[in-house]
């Protein structure tokens, strides 16, 4: 190559770069992935229904909006639950249940089955509501109140109230006498 030295290729290179530092090192920085969002209030919602769920007794679970409760105990005949269904037997006693907890609502029904007895009621209502207003739609006051009520030995029987009564939002109950 006999040319200029100005054509010289390394000239060339030499005089473009002239100015430039070295570098030190030769890492070059990763690129870092984007994070993909994380969706705070739905994890805390699932959080949140997961742990009502697990409170919340499995009696409580069993009950749909529109289902009739029944039950009896041994003993009490199938006339005396059709009276208690026509509303035949006078209610004397009455617990709305409406807005509260499941832990208010199970003080407030101990109250108020221990006053009961005490006054020599033989029926009462209690009303535990539908649950549409619940965050998950669901009765959880219907089914507490209905696995409550089976563990009493002072109930007889209970069933759902008549439509004019709170219908499936309600129970009447049969209670002992002379307690």
């Amino acid at each position: 190559m006999a040319g200029k030295p100005e054509e010289d290729p390394k000239h060339v290179f030499a005089h473009a770069v002239r100015g430039v530092r070295k570098i030190t090192q030769d890492r070059v920085t990763p690129h870092k992935p984007r994070l993909r969002p994380i969706p705070h209030q739905t994890l805390a919602d699932a959080k949140a229904v997961l742990a009502e769920t697990l409170m919340t007794p499995a009696y409580a679970l069993d009950c749909a909006t529109g289902d009739e409760l029944s039950w009896r105990r041994s003993g009490i005949n199938t006339e005396t639950m059709r009276r208690m269904r026509r509303g035949q037997i006078a209610v004397q006693g009455e617990l709305d249940l409406h807005g509260l907890t499941v832990d208010q609502a199970r003080l407030a029904f101990v109250h108020f089955l221990h006053d009961a007895l005490a006054e020599g009621h033989r029926c009462v209502r209690i009303i535990h509501g539908k649950g549409l207003r619940s965050e998950a739609k669901l009765p959880v006051l219907k089914g507490c109140v209905n696995g409550w009520l089976q563990h009493k030995d002072e109930v007889l029987a209970f069933c759902s109230a008549r439509p004019e009564d709170g219908g499936t939002g309600a129970v009447y109950v049969l209670l002992k006498r002379g307690l």
